[in-house]
Formats: C-alpha cells, sequence, structure tokens
C-alpha cells in the first residue's frame, strides 16, 4: 500500500512571468519584471521574460501534455497586469479569458488547478504611481484584484494561494537590490513585507465574506537552518536565522501574529514594521487554510564576525557563489560533507521530513502542500534525448521525504515539482532547467519529453509506489 493518501494531488508548477511570454500581448500591462528584466546587467546575459516558453500562445499543447503525464493539479500564478494593466481600475477582459480558457482546459482533463495570485510581477504602475510594497496604498490594490480572480474563477477554483515566496521579493527586492526594485534597505524591507501580511489577511477575509468555496493559503519556501558546529556561538546564530528565515514568514500567516522576540529586535532598532489601527486583529483573525511549502535545500548557519553581503552563484559555475552574511548576526556557510548543485544549493532530501516535522511542531497538523521541489541543472542532450537521470534521482529522495513525514502524521496533501516545463530562471535565464519537458530555443519553442517525463508518469500512476 502506498503511504500517500488516495487523493494525493501529484502536480507541477510553473510562474506567469517565467513561462507565459506575450508581455505585452491582448492588453497587458507592463510588470516590475519586463522592466528590470531590459536593464543592463540585472540577469544572466540579458535574458528576459517577453516570449518565454510561449506558454500564452500554446497553452492547450501544454496542458495535453500535463494530461499525458497523469497530473492531477497544476499550480499557476495570475498575472495581475495581465488583468489590470494599471495595477486597478480598468479591467483587462483579454487576460481574464486567458486564465478562464486556461482553468477550463484543465478541468476538461480532471486537473485540479492551484492560483497563485502574486508570483512577483507586480504591475510598474503600481511601482511608479505609489511605490509598490512600501505604500499602504498597495493593500487595497491587491484587495480588489483578488475579488476580480473570485468573482470571475471562483465557481472553479478551489486551491487558492495569495503570495509565493514573499523572503525572496521582499529581500532581494528590498534587501540585496538583486530583484526589482533594486533597493538596499532593511527597515524598507521590513515594512514592504509588513503589507504583505496584511494584503494577504485582506485577500482572506474577502474569500471567506464573499463565500468563495474551496481553500486559501500562503506559500513559503522552507529552508531548514542547522549549526554547522555545536559550540554555543554557532548554536546560538542558527536560532536567529531560523527565526528571520522561517518564523517571521510563517507565523503571520499561520499564527497571526509575528515572533515576539524579533518584532522587538526590529522595532527597537529600525522601527518597523510600523502597524496601522486594525492591522494586529487582521492578521489574527485570518490564518490560512492549507500552508504551500517550496523545498529546495538546507543552509548550515554559523556565527558572524567577517562577512556583510551577498553575492549569488547565477552562472551555474560550482563555487561561484560568495558566502551571505549578516555581520555580528549569522552568515551561510558550506557543508563540507554536503552534495551540492552546479547553483551551490545543498541536496538534502532528509530536510524536508525535518522541515515538514518543524512546521507540524511549531503550528500544529496544518494541512500541506509541497508547492514547489526541483533540481535546477544543465540537462544533457544525447542523440536528440534529454537525459535528466539527476532530476530523477533528486526527486526520488524527496517524494521518499515527503513519505516519511506522512508516516510520522503530517498532513501532507500534494507535490508539485518545479518545474511542468523549462522556463525562465530569473536570474539564471533558460541555462537553469527544471522541467519535465524541454523547451528547444533554437527550434520555434518545440517541446520535448525528458526522460523525467516517463519516471513521474509511473510515480503519478502508482501513487508515489514506483519510485
Amino acid at each position: 500500500m502506498s503511504v500517500f493518501p488516495k487523493d494525493f494531488l501529484w502536480g507541477a508548477a510553473t510562474a506567469s512571468y517565467q513561462v507565459e511570454g506575450a508581455h505585452d500581448a491582448d492588453g497587458k500591462g507592463l510588470s516590475n519584471w519586463d522592466v528590470y528584466s531590459h536593464l543592463p546587467g540585472t540577469t544572466y546575459m540579458g535574458t528576459n521574460g517577453d516570449v518565454a516558453a510561449d506558454h500564452y500562445h500554446r497553452f492547450k499543447e501544454d496542458v495535453a501534455l500535463m494530461a499525458e503525464l497523469g497530473m492531477k493539479s497544476y499550480r499557476f500564478s495570475v498575472s495581475w497586469p495581465r488583468l489590470f494593466p494599471k495595477g486597478r481600475g480598468e479591467v483587462n477582459e483579454a487576460g481574464v479569458k486567458f486564465y478562464s480558457d486556461l482553468i477550463d482546459e484543465l478541468l476538461k482533463y480532471g486537473i485540479e488547478p492551484m492560483l497563485t495570485m502574486y508570483h512577483w510581477d507586480l504591475p510598474q504602475a503600481l511601482q511608479d504611481e505609489i511605490g509598490g510594497w512600501e505604500s499602504r496604498e498597495i493593500i487595497d490594490a491587491f484587495e480588489g484584484y483578488a475579488r476580480l480572480l473570485y468573482e470571475r474563477y471562483g465557481d472553479r477554483v478551489k486551491l487558492w494561494a495569495t503570495f509565493n515566496e514573499t523572503i525572496v521579493f521582499t529581500g532581494l527586492g528590498y534587501l540585496t537590490g538583486m530583484h526589482p526594485p533594486g533597493v538596499k534597505d532593511p527597515k524598507r524591507a521590513i515594512q514592504a513585507c509588513h503589507h504583505v501580511f496584511i494584503a494577504h489577511a485582506r485577500a482572506v477575509e474577502t474569500f471567506r465574506k464573499m463565500g468563495v468555496q474551496g481553500q486559501i493559503g500562503f506559500v513559503n519556501v522552507l529552508q531548514p537552518n542547522d549549526p554547522i558546529t555545536n559550540s554555543a556561538e554557532d548554536v546560538k546564530a542558527c536560532e536567529l536565522a531560523e527565526a528571520c528565515f522561517t518564523h517571521w514568514f510563517y507565523d503571520p500567516v499561520l499564527k497571526g501574529e509575528y515572533p515576539a522576540e524579533l518584532l522587538a529586535m526590529a522595532q527597537t532598532a529600525l522601527g518597523v514594521p510600523v502597524f496601522a489601527p486594525g492591522d494586529a486583529e487582521l492578521m489574527k483573525n485570518n490564518i490560512c487554510d492549507f500552508i504551500g511549502v517550496n523545498y529546495y535545500k538546507r543552509e548550515m548557519i554559523a556565527a558572524n564576525y567577517d562577512v556583510d553581503g551577498f553575492e549569488m552563484n547565477t552562472s551555474g559555475q560550482k563555487g561561484s557563489g560568495k558566502e551571505l552574511g549578516w555581520k555580528g548576526l549569522f552568515k551561510l556557510v558550506r557543508n563540507p560533507n554536503g552534495r551540492y548543485t552546479d547553483w551551490d544549493w545543498e541536496i538534502y532530501p532528509e530536510g524536508l521530513t525535518d522541515a515538514i516535522m518543524r512546521i507540524n511542531k511549531r503550528y500544529g497538523n496544518v494541512p500541506i502542500y509541497i508547492t514547489e521541489n526541483g533540481l535546477g541543472a544543465k540537462d544533457p542532450i544525447v542523440n536528440g534525448e534529454v537525459l535528466d537521470q539527476p532530476r530523477i534521482d533528486y526527486l526520488r529522495e524527496h517524494i521518499q521525504a515527503t513519505g516519511e513525514a506522512i508516516k510520522l502524521g503530517a498532513d501532507v496533501r500534494g507535490y508539485y515539482p518545479w518545474s511542468f516545463i523549462d522556463l525562465l530562471s530569473w536570474l539564471n535565464g533558460y541555462q537553469k532547467q527544471y522541467g519535465f519537458v524541454y523547451i528547444d530555443q533554437e527550434n520555434n519553442l518545440a517541446r520535448k519529453k525528458k526522460l523525467s517525463f516517463g519516471w513521474y508518469q509511473k510515480v503519478i500512476s502508482s501513487n508515489g509506489e514506483e519510485l
């Protein structure tokens, strides 16, 4: 008997900017990434999502491949500026129709849609007019956007997620300056992050007031942090890293409040986040129905007396990344005994079991979907075949780790590898591949099934027994 429940949702995931293309088609407005990716030096070799995998024009072909794969569910995101070109106000009906048609096509094949409202493509108009996530005005704009989604798709979509990986788009957008809007200011980062949590809570409140039949959650990175040694200094640094990277992002949506000690530290040191009247109550009263977990790696943590900065490996040259650290707080260090990808991400499947159980311990047995998990690699092509055996090995180990968490009592309801199809990796271009389906950039974006496609097909058909 399979350890996975009978109704377990075997799926795969993508995101609008990374897969759709059609950046200016049919009335779509500009997103922050449409603008940022065209600025010199922002992305690997100037790559952008103008065309991406052209899923906008080829979604029926792609959904047919999903059906052939046997997918039970598909996690996708909606492009906010495709529906509201200016972020609010006038609705672009052609954009609304695209997602309506996509949802209908999925349901035609019995594939459950999981809709993510925000996967980083902010309408550029909202960045220009109000300052994006730094403005409280964006909360009303996001609530209006969510309301439109519920009105148009609430009769067919049962699984909803408000935001994807707030730690990334606020951290890289406002702390390291590597994502739009390219700011390096911890005070601004924390306040922008607070507005995300309030926008989420408003969207959850509206979802329930409107009586949408379904469940609504939030998608976070899950990166368990472990101390590099058992020294008191490294253990203390690791506890702080876990609080910053995990508790700060999970507590507001699963407990309805920030971790008290960390909140006090931030407000004492920087005076943020600033709460408006009603913020605390809104968060407390709008806890998620489920949590989406994006797991790729764990991080080893050490006390930090020297490193102050961050340089990410975006080339796929193993060892080219630099240490990330906040001097006097903690730093991320390499595990000398670890297995690493070409992008310097540790391959540590046991960390997925561990991280899920940490969620259980802190928040109770909350429903969990593994909303992303995958291997970014440069897949070899031999005699015309895409032989991505390392991806198969990676996913096998992590599916087993998910099964271990289920055996230990965790309520895991679905598994969505990143990604269904090769797509644009934000800062890494098209060289970093994740998909079950290869995109031939030299041959009219032709779709080609990889070795992993047939393997995952058997995993799904056997409900996780045949790995």
